[in-house]
């Protein structure tokens, strides 16, 4: 029964109801209410059939339904409750003082997935507590890092969340005080909105891939892959069969490096090159970037083959 319909069913016993207040009718709102998860509107409407003179089926079989809902909506509660997945300690807003840092989310029963995952900061100083809600906020194995992105010598905050997608997709988020208020300074969705390629096989075992928002090419070499997949796209002279497109994925990896060994982190973004499918990978996509003062622009771009046997 889809959602009209069980409205049309809660409203044709309201309607009963209300004109002859029987018994029965009070029974079966309680348990179309219970079967469509409406388990607080189920319980209220039991206390409403128990006043009854003589409710229907018994006074202990409601009250036995009523049970049974206490007990699903407590189980419901505690499973879902919020709880804190990981945290750190840092000087986020530079004050010199230590400040709590935590990722908290609810847990999926019998499953590695959290759904609501917020960022929640305690000021050293002042004990408050601040909750910064994320947009993409459910995911895998979610995580946190404190370092120094942008030089303003406060902790900066990196959380990655797996989106536990088949590209091996992550939704990854950078926070900083700047000017005295947390300001979210890297998104994933802005990132590949901005960072967008195209995948090109060549004749003589190539591919290509064009990077338009750095206006830079790459050329992979396919001779490693095993002569059965290339035999599948190439004639015997390594010309096409048939013209063949790729993909680069989303954001797949976030990782703060220091290359400067100057206390100020960078970061290397991995985006995988996909050839006719998803498992077909043909390599990365790896960008740094660098703090400039306003946003995190590319200080380089490279292209990471897998190598193969000799």
């Amino acid at each position: 029964m889809d959602t009209y319909d069980i409205r049309k069913v809660i409203h044709y016993y309201y309607t009963k109801i209300q004109e002859t207040n029987d018994p029965y009718y009070w029974y079966c709102l309680a348990e179309t209410q219970s079967r469509a998860g409406l388990t607080s509107e189920a319980m209220q409407t039991i206390d409403n059939a128990l006043s009854l003179p003589n409710p229907y089926p018994s006074k202990q079989e409601l009250l036995d339904m009523q049970l049974s809902l206490q007990s699903a909506l407590f189980r419901e509660m505690n499973l879902y409750r919020t709880v804190t997945v990981t945290s750190k300690q840092g000087d986020i807003d530079g004050d010199g003082t230590k400040d709590n840092v935590f990722l908290t989310a609810n847990k999926t029963p019998d499953s590695p997935f959290w759904r609501n995952v917020t960022l929640v900061i305690q000021n050293g100083r002042t004990n408050q507590y601040e909750q910064v809600p994320m947009k993409n906020n459910a995911g895998y194995n979610p995580t946190l890092f404190l370092g120094d992105f942008t030089g303003n010598k406060g902790d900066d905050i990196l959380v990655v969340i797996d989106t536990g997608g088949s590209g091996g997709s992550i939704y990854a988020y950078v926070f900083s005080y700047l000017n005295g208020q947390l300001i979210t300074i890297f998104n994933s969705d802005a990132f590949n909105e901005t960072y967008k390629y195209d995948v090109n096989y060549e004749n003589q075992y190539k591919a290509k891939v064009n990077s338009y928002y750095l206006k830079e090419r790459y050329i992979l070499d396919l001779t490693y892959k095993d002569k059965e997949y290339l035999s599948e796209i190439y004639d015997k002279n390594g010309v096409l069969k048939a013209p063949i497109e790729g993909w680069v994925n989303p954001l797949s990896g976030l990782y703060p490096v220091d290359y400067n060994r100057d206390g100020i982190y960078e970061l290397e973004a991995y985006q995988r090159i996909a050839g006719r499918y998803n498992a077909d990978s043909l390599g990365f996509v790896q960008t740094v970037l660098k703090w400039n003062g306003l946003a995190f622009a590319p200080d380089r771009q490279n292209v990471a083959i897998f190598g193969g046997e000799i």
